[in-house]
């Protein structure tokens, strides 16, 4: 059980290190959909750091396509109250049932509101190295999220995916055409986007992001994220659906390239020469702060992030 509380307190306290949470956190709770196009919806959270008493949990982004029969989730949410509100909200545009709820990686606030929809007789879509991350952190993802909540998650059980992928695939899913695209561990083991080439839509989990700085944290793969950014750039979407913060455009895909790779190479420059990792901060800090800075809610704290997570992966 330390273990695991370990492994979530990495993954899940990185946010606050990233920024403070308050200041994103707002009183409005209302589960509003954002239309995109005539038939991709985003149910933007209107937090971001970690689940708390005030934001009660509720902190990523959910997006959902409705097909000729149903409805395609992309994210369930960290808790089946969460996870009602979002059925909720998505009846306000189509009575159609969620007939498949996708989970972009394992970490819990993006899946742990699979029971809600699977009931229903959702089929569950995530990559199976996900799964494997799932089944050892979820029960104390639970424990974690009501406790620090105050119990405003209320009761979760798990649902593990049944649609199991195991590498990059294309699909048709009631006559929509989607690609699901392996970012090969770059944020967090069984990463997948999601893509539909016909609308030129991604959607990213926290691979991809908008008002917020990437997150490196110690089992994702920089060299991979930076990798899979450029192909994502490459696809040049019209609409980027990240798991945190607002849609948004290519031109943050092509920024957090820029930005990820500049910093990666001067950490390992600066390691190489011996320096320590206050050094390369300041460094790194002093010269990309007017390029980056405005474009980032959160530079001075990620920054710091960044440059930690970075150089420790250096004496691996």
């Amino acid at each position: 059980m330390l273990k695991i509380f370990k492994k979530l307190l990495i993954s899940f306290s990185l946010i606050v290190l990233l920024t403070n949470s308050v200041l994103a956190e707002k009183k409005d709770h209302n589960f509003t959909v954002t239309p995109v196009t005539k038939n991709v919806y985003s149910i933007i959270a209107p937090s971001y750091g970690l689940p708390s008493p005030e934001n009660k949990g509720w902190n990523s982004n959910s997006h959902f396509v409705v097909t000729d029969k149903g409805v395609l989730v992309f994210d369930s949410g960290s808790s089946e109250l969460i996870a009602k509100n979002i059925k909720q909200a998505i009846k306000t545009v189509t009575d159609k049932p969620v007939r498949w709820v996708v989970n972009s990686h394992s970490h819990a606030d993006h899946w742990l509101g699979n029971a809600e929809f699977s009931d229903s007789g959702a089929e569950i879509i995530a990559s199976a190295s996900a799964k494997i991350i799932m089944k050892q952190d979820g029960p104390g993802a639970i424990d974690f999220f009501s406790r620090i909540t105050k119990g405003a998650t209320g009761s979760t059980r798990i649902r593990h995916p049944t649609w199991l992928l195991t590498q990059s695939e294309k699909r048709n899913i009631d006559g929509v055409d989607v690609e699901f695209i392996f970012a090969n561990d770059a944020h967090s083991p069984g990463d997948i986007l999601m893509w539909l080439p016909k609308q030129k839509i991604i959607f990213g989990g926290d691979v991809l992001n908008s008002d917020w700085m990437p997150i490196i944290i110690d089992h994702g793969n920089v060299d991979n994220l930076i990798n899979t950014l450029q192909a994502v750039a490459g696809l040049n979407p019209t609409i980027v659906l990240p798991g945190h913060g607002v849609p948004t455009t290519v031109n943050s895909v092509i920024r957090d390239a820029d930005l990820l790779s500049v910093v990666w190479d001067r950490v390992k420059e600066g390691y190489k020469a011996g320096k320590n990792k206050e050094e390369i901060l300041t460094q790194i800090s002093t010269t990309l702060e007017q390029k980056y800075k405005h474009l980032y809610k959160n530079f001075d704290e990620a920054i710091k992030q960044q440059v930690h997570e970075m150089y420790n992966k250096q004496k691996v």
